[in-house]
């Protein structure tokens, strides 16, 4: 995984994989990490597990402790950047030593998040606050707080499609796969990228369940046999559109070498016309722009080419979730830190990216998204534990990148079978394994 990457989280954290044996050491502690009161008296040395290992080495998450120093003068902060952080933390949580503030990694089952994260407070109180609190809610009580969020779309150089002849925004997958063939037509530049090497783009495209149908409750209807493949539905639109993307040779020729460093520099070059990341990526981008001496401007987000009656949706999802170890001996510092972070420290803004406090403005990356009035839809993940459960006993993996690589492959020839086949096998599984999981 590209270590400036930072939403991968908001849609691993989705996958509810078992970690086997995992029994954080002991019993953990029911108590809550409450907020303090009195900053002057709130102490410890508390542990920050990071998978933004770019931060660390930069300093830049130095910096934003000192900030939060200004207030809790008796708290130290440190902070361990995680390369594997999936998997180095499911390791960790075998004991009781996972840090004191982590990500919630995707190992951990929702409904065992009571075993491993003290509870932060009621869900009525929390979501009144803050957005994404029922993707940690188990029973009535909250379990992390999102770093932030993100719209979820396509990154694209607006220069490169602009020289292909177009100017506005897709309604439809297929101007959008129009746009792609004038790309290739006319500048020569890779229309699309899919990152298939790199496999955890490919889990972006799940993002996006709720911008076809513009419903909050979109991913939640998943938790049934409901044949989540079928003509129209919000997968059935998804994934039909990268298949479509590449078996129209609109994608790289090659896709066991793309490289997601690389592309962000390809792609402010002009060298790629589109990726389908989340707006967390707009930041990124614009500065691999600069680096290439491009003018960062050309770099712009679309949404996904579904248009409703009332315009253009775009799913907002968590990144991932700041919560506190149920072992840990310093919850009131460890809870500081998190609400300091999420109201105080200006991060969301700095990655540009979409606030987790309800009270605060969308970032100016979301400029273009704001001014055409494309609606934000806040996907509802209350039934996110349920979907899981299907999903992981389907054995598809709609938040890992398995199903979406075969996908690819038999787009592009290299495994055989169609796309009605495909869906046809994908919907028999899910179907059969709703029938029975959980029970």
């Amino acid at each position: 995984m590209g270590k400036t990457k930072t939403l991968v989280g908001a849609l691993l954290a989705v996958a509810t994989l078992t970690v086997t044996g995992c029994s954080g050491g002991g019993a953990a502690s029911t108590e809550e990490a409450a907020a303090p009161t009195d900053p002057s008296r709130t102490t410890g040395t508390i542990k920050v597990l990071t998978q933004r290992t770019d931060l660390v080495q930069s300093g830049a998450l130095d910096a934003y402790a000192a900030e939060f120093n200004k207030i809790y003068p008796k708290v130290k902060v440190k902070f361990e950047g995680l390369t594997d952080y999936e998997g180095e933390v499911k390791i960790r949580m075998n004991t009781e030593d996972y840090g004191d503030v982590l990500m919630i990694p995707a190992a951990v089952s929702k409904n065992d998040y009571p075993k491993f994260f003290a509870p932060l407070g009621p869900s009525i109180e929390m979501s009144d606050k803050y957005r994404f609190s029922d993707k940690t809610t188990v029973g009535s009580k909250v379990y992390g707080i999102a770093q932030f969020g993100t719209a979820n779309g396509f990154i694209y150089n607006k220069a490169l499609w602009k020289k292909a002849g177009i100017t506005a925004w897709p309604n439809s997958p297929e101007e959008f796969l129009a746009g792609l063939k004038a790309i290739k037509a006319k500048t020569g530049a890779t229309p699309y990228y899919t990152n298939f090497k790199d496999g955890w783009p490919l889990v972006q495209w799940s993002a996006n369940i709720g911008s076809v149908t513009c419903s909050e409750e979109a991913n939640n209807k998943l938790a049934g046999p409901v044949s989540p493949w079928k003509p129209g539905s919000e997968l059935g639109v998804i994934d039909t559109l990268l298949y479509d993307i590449v078996k129209d040779g609109l994608s790289e020729k090659d896709p066991s070498t793309t490289n997601w460093e690389a592309s962000k520099s390809m792609l402010a070059k002009g060298e790629i016309g589109s990726m389908m990341v989340g707006s967390w990526s707009i930041t990124q981008m614009k500065d691999a722009a600069r680096k290439a001496g491009k003018n960062p401007d050309d770099i712009s987000f679309m949404p996904v080419p579904a248009q409703r009656e009332n315009g253009q949706c775009a799913t907002l999802v968590s990144d991932y979730q700041q919560a506190v170890n149920a072992h840990s001996e310093h919850k009131e510092a460890a809870r500081a830190w998190i609400d300091w972070f999420t109201e105080k420290s200006g991060y969301s803004a700095k990655e540009g990216a979409a606030p987790t406090l309800k009270s605060a403005p969308m970032p100016a990356t979301l400029k273009d998204f704001v001014d055409n009035d494309v609606t934000f839809v806040e996907r509802s993940e209350s039934k996110t534990g349920a979907v899981n459960d299907i999903d992981n006993a389907a054995e598809i993996g709609l938040n890992k990148p398995d199903y979406r690589q075969k996908l690819i492959d038999i787009a592009r020839g290299a495994q055989k079978g169609s796309l009605e086949n495909y869906f046809t096998e994908l919907n028999k599984k899910w179907d059969e394994a709703a029938k029975t999981a959980g029970s």
